[in-house]
Formats: structure tokens, sequence, C-alpha cells
């Protein structure tokens, strides 16, 4: 049999081996000690655990705060894009867009709040949800306003557009007026020319009587120069459209030496020959239908010997003439 002086590993179960009470009580503390620990690992576990959740909860929020802030974001710029086309397309109504001038004007200050409670929020970088809440509502009215806008500018385009047709139509009847107008005006003016040409009168049976008036009265015709007193004109006159009324006969009688007899003053503008000196102007009363007989006597001292020509013009226009010689000759011959 060996023999050690190692302790045996093996307690022996006798009387004089059983546990002391100071052991046991080391024993208790110890238990105690590694309860305590364990359960303080627990709790610092369940701790984490819950904080863990939690960061990942305020994560996934801050995410979806983000992620519907820039939607809100998205959301703003289109609606502003949209007010900027009504206010765009408002401006290039080529109609009256006074009405909806007036209810832009109107909106325009609550508009304008709205706009920049809306920036408000979403330039805050702590915004809530609450008030990312209050912003999307609030774009939401936005839009809406926006919408009626729209609406609007379209109501008003096709007014304008059926204005500006009418407006169209009335321009092309308005020219086709003052066309039809400067047609009949030209008619008018060519008929009453005509008609002012037609109510010239004709002159008939020119004739130029030299005279030598003698004592007692009694008168003569003579063709020697030296001895005539007068020159008598005399002439029938004719219109069968000219009415009833007063015209005048301008006589121009011009001398063997060219020249008109004539009195300062005395200028007659007509319408093919120009302006010419007259001899005299005779006032007749002219019935319609008939024929008119005009006689006036030239008095003159001394008559040339030559050919002496009358003219006879009506309205402007020359309507007869004749010539008549005077012959050289004595007082006795």
């Amino acid at each position: 049999m060996t023999e050690t002086n190692y302790p045996s590993a093996t307690p022996t179960n006798t009387p004089n081996h059983f546990p002391t009470k100071k052991n046991n009580s080391k024993n208790i503390v110890i238990g105690l000690l590694a309860a305590g620990l364990l359960g303080t690992w627990g709790y610092f576990l369940y701790n984490k655990n819950n904080t863990d959740d939690k960061i990942e909860t305020q994560a996934n929020q801050i995410t979806e705060i983000t992620a519907g802030k820039s939607a809100l974001q998205q959301d703003f710029d289109n609606a502003l894009a949209r007010l900027d086309s009504v206010t765009g397309a408002n401006n290039n109504l080529d109609g009256d867009n006074a009405e909806l001038q007036a209810k832009l004007s109107q909106s325009n200050k609550e508009i304008e709040a709205k706009k920049a409670e809306i920036r408000r929020i979403l330039n805050d970088k702590n915004a809530s949800a609450s008030q990312l809440a209050k912003a999307k509502t609030m774009i939401a009215e936005l839009n809406e306003k926006i919408t009626g806008l729209e609406a609007e500018v379209v109501r008003l385009s096709g007014e304008n557009k059926e204005l500006t047709a009418a407006n169209n139509t009335l321009q092309q009847e308005k020219s086709n007026l003052e066309t039809n107008l400067t047609t009949r005006t030209n008619e008018k003016e060519a008929l009453e020319k005509t008609v002012d040409v037609a109510s010239t009168f004709s002159a008939f049976n020119i004739q130029l009587t030299p005279v030598d008036s003698r004592k007692g009265g009694k008168e003569k015709q003579t063709d020697k120069a030296k001895r005539v007193d007068k020159l008598v004109i005399s002439f029938d006159v004719e219109n069968r459209i000219t009415k009833s009324g007063p015209a005048d006969m301008y006589i121009i009688v011009t001398a063997p030496d060219g020249k008109a007899i004539t009195q300062e003053g005395n200028v007659l503008s007509t319408r093919t020959d120009g302006e010419k000196n007259f001899t005299v102007r005779v006032p007749i009363e002219y019935e319609q239908g008939t024929r008119k007989n005009v006689q006036f006597p030239i008095d003159q001292k001394n008559f040339l010997t030559g050919d002496y020509k009358v003219e006879i013009y009506h309205n402007g226009f020359k309507i007869g003439q004749g010539i008549r010689s005077l012959k050289k000759g004595g007082l006795f011959s």
C-alpha cells in the first residue's frame, strides 16, 4: 500500500470531516455576490437592448421625418411652380383680365402668409411631426387656391379667345364698311361730278353784232371798225337736267390785239384753261327744259380793226365761242 503526504481529493465521509459554520457563511456570500453580478449583467443587457430599440426607433422616426419633409418640400416647390404658371398665364391674356387680377390681388396676402409659414417650417431642422402635418395641410390649401385660379385662367382664356374672334370679325366688318363707304363716296363723287358736268349749259346761235348808234335812237349794223359804237353779244343756252333757278354766264371778249376786254379783279377759274380774265358776268334766270336767250352789249369808244372773239363759260367749262371781224373804214365810207 502506497502512502502519500497529499490530502485526499475525496472528502472523507466521516463524522470528523463535516463543513464548518465558517465555510457555510463564506459560500453564502459568494453565492449572493454571484447572483448580484448575474442580475447586474442581466439588467445591463436588458437596458442595452431597450436603448438599442429606442435608438433604432428614433433613427426610423428621423428617417421618416426627413423623407416626409423632403416630400413636402417637393410638393411646395410644385405648388409655387403652378402659382408662377397661373401668374404668367394671366399676364399673357390679351383680353380684359381685370377679374383675375382682382382675385390674385385678393388672395395674394393670404398666399404670401401661407408661403412664409410653410417655408419657416420646412427650413426648421427640428420641425416636429405636428408642424410638418400643419405644413402639409397648408400646402393642400395653397394648391386648392391655385386650382381655383387655374380654372379662372382657363375660363378667361376662353372668353378672351371669343372676344378676340369677335373683335377680328368686327374689324373685318369695319374694314368692309370702310371699303364700301369709300366706294360709295367715290361713286357719289363721280355721280356728283357727272351731274355737275351734265348740268353745264350748252350755248347755241352765238352772234357778235357790231352796232352803229345814230341820232334819234336808231341803230344800224356795220362792219366798219370806226363806226362801231357797241358790240352786242347774243346766244341761246339750254340744259334739260338743270333745275329752274339762277345761273351765271361768264363772257370773255378778246380784241384783235389779243387782249381781253376786262376790268381789274375780273378773274375766272376754269376747269380746263386755268384762270382767265373775263369781260362780264351775266346772271340769268333759267326755266328747266327751255331754251334761254341771252344778250349783252359791250360798249367801247374805239373798236380796232380785226377779229373780235367771244368765249362763253358756265360752271367752269367753255360752252361756246364765236368770232366777228371789223373792217377798216372811214366815217363816211
